[in-house]
């Protein structure tokens, strides 16, 4: 593989020390083809590219891949756990308090003002989750409508 090659799924999953299967390359196509997924969608996007999967096993390679960096967990609060295949940015997401929709937002231009705490206690801090709450543009139409 030259440098200007993509990895495949398999090669990134070997590359993260996983073993590669055909439910884990389904799994995180699946996720990096959705828009911050539940377990739900996630397992039927997997059904649907490989057949029968247990919901069991769905969870197990989330678990895995979440762990590898591969994927991303986000949990906003009051809903149940999504996953996104964009990692590794510290970007964060805005959420609509009525129908649950979720998207990225960009961390702010230039220097990363949000890993800078106020105070941080020791600790070295390497990520920030900003999870910044409204109403989405269709649940404020419907509303004033």
């Amino acid at each position: 593989m030259t440098a200007s090659q993509t990895p495949t799924t398999a090669e990134e999953l070997r590359g993260a020390g996983l073993r590669v299967t055909a439910a884990r390359v389904a799994l995180l196509e699946t996720v990096r083809s959705g828009d911050h997924l539940g377990v739900e969608a996630v397992a039927s996007g997997v059904r649907d590219r490989v057949g029968h999967i247990s919901l069991q096993a769905v969870y197990e390679a989330l678990h895995a891949l979440t762990a590898a960096g591969l994927i991303r967990r986000i949990e906003p609060a009051g809903s149940p756990a999504r996953f996104e295949g964009r990692v590794g940015d510290n970007h964060h997401h805005v959420v609509c308090r009525s129908c649950g929709a979720v998207a990225d937002v960009d961390c702010a231009v230039g220097h990363a003002p949000c890993l800078t705490a106020s105070d941080d206690r020791g600790f070295a801090i390497d990520e920030a989750e900003v999870v910044y709450w409204g109403t989405c543009p269709g649940c404020s139409t419907a509303r004033s409508s």
